[in-house]
């Protein structure tokens, strides 16, 4: 079977109408297609495929904010778009950096105030687990100097 008996045979089961389950009648023997019905159906296929692709590109560049509404070429709407991607994926792993190290601090800050709160209805507190909580490990990463700089003006302010 030739490439165009091929992409007839191809489009001929995409003719169905799938939505009603009923199906136009359609020419099963090649043989009964001239060369040029088969010439012209190939090329319909392969203007429909062509027309799919450039939609796609142009949609791809609007969906990049540094193509959007710009002329590029395919190579560039191409390398524009793995640019941005690998730039999402660096954020969304800065973020859940973020994500983590924010609920790090939401845990210190909930036992903090547990602390404080059984300090206040007059319990004693171990002073050695307050420090130790106060005075846990941070990295070097600015957010968490912030964070140890909130930690020990929150020590200077209620001494225990």
């Amino acid at each position: 079977m030739s490439d165009d008996d091929r992409d007839i045979d191809i489009e001929s089961d995409d003719d169905n109408d799938s939505d009603t389950g009923t199906s136009i009648p359609q020419r099963n023997s090649t043989q009964n297609f001239t060369q040029e019905e088969k010439r012209a159906h190939h090329n319909a296929l392969e203007r429909k495929r062509r027309d799919h692709i450039k939609e796609s590109f142009t949609n791809l560049r609007e969906a990049v904010p540094s193509l959007k509404g710009e002329k590029a070429s395919r190579a560039q709407i191409l390398k524009k778009t793995t640019d941005c991607i690998q730039n999402m994926r660096r954020k969304i792993q800065a973020n859940q950096k973020d994500v983590n190290e924010l609920k790090h601090q939401i845990a210190i800050l909930e036992e903090e105030v547990r602390l404080l709160e059984s300090a206040k209805n007059g319990s004693e507190i171990d002073a050695s687990s307050y420090h130790q909580l106060i005075n846990c490990d941070h990295s070097s990463d600015g957010d968490e100097q912030d964070f140890s700089r909130r930690s020990k003006k929150m020590k200077t302010s209620y001494q225990i």
